[in-house]
């Protein structure tokens, strides 16, 4: 069975959507999606704010209140009756979020057993065949085919198949 590796934050996990809604909030900005279009949120944000954007990351219920990508559940769901499937987040980014990532994978995909949810750095250490991801960088180092998960910062990246959300997965595999 082919063995499939799934990043967490904006792949399964809508991270970006709550990080703006939490910035904009406290600094009284309007930054959306489309300011982001092939940028991270840092390169956006002037430095002296950068701070401000940590701390969210490491605040004790950021993991826990993000929204699901639509259609990831019942995908990931069914990915499972063909494919050995991972979760593989690099929690180690934010290590503060090992426990809400943990609640939050709980929750929402109950169905994933613990044993199959990996808490890592730098993803090249995974044995899959597939990893799909949002971040180059991990899927540069990956071994195994790196699906690129669109993301506003990615959207000039080239040199992977790209997803634009959970039905382009299920075409992928499940088709």
């Amino acid at each position: 069975m082919k063995r499939i590796a799934i990043d967490m934050d904006e792949v399964m996990a809508d991270a970006v959507t709550e990080h703006l809604a939490r910035y904009n909030q406290d600094h009284n900005e309007r930054i959306t999606k489309d300011d982001l279009q092939g940028k991270w949120l840092w390169d956006v944000v002037s430095v002296d704010r950068h701070a401000a954007l940590e701390s969210y990351l490491r605040s004790d219920d950021f993991f826990d209140v993000l929204h699901v990508m639509p259609e990831a559940q019942r995908v990931i769901e069914a990915l499972q009756s063909r494919y050995d499937v991972f979760i593989a987040t690099a929690a180690m980014e934010v290590p503060t979020s090992f426990m809400s990532k943990y609640r939050w994978l709980a929750k929402h995909f109950p169905f994933i057993p613990a044993s199959h949810i990996v808490f890592c750095g730098n993803k090249s250490i995974l044995r899959a065949d597939y990893l799909i991801d949002d971040n180059p960088r991990q899927l540069k180092r990956f071994e195994g085919e790196g699906i690129i998960y669109t993301s506003p910062h990615n959207i000039h990246v080239n040199g992977y198949r790209r997803v634009n959300d959970w039905l382009d997965v299920e075409k992928m595999f499940l088709g």
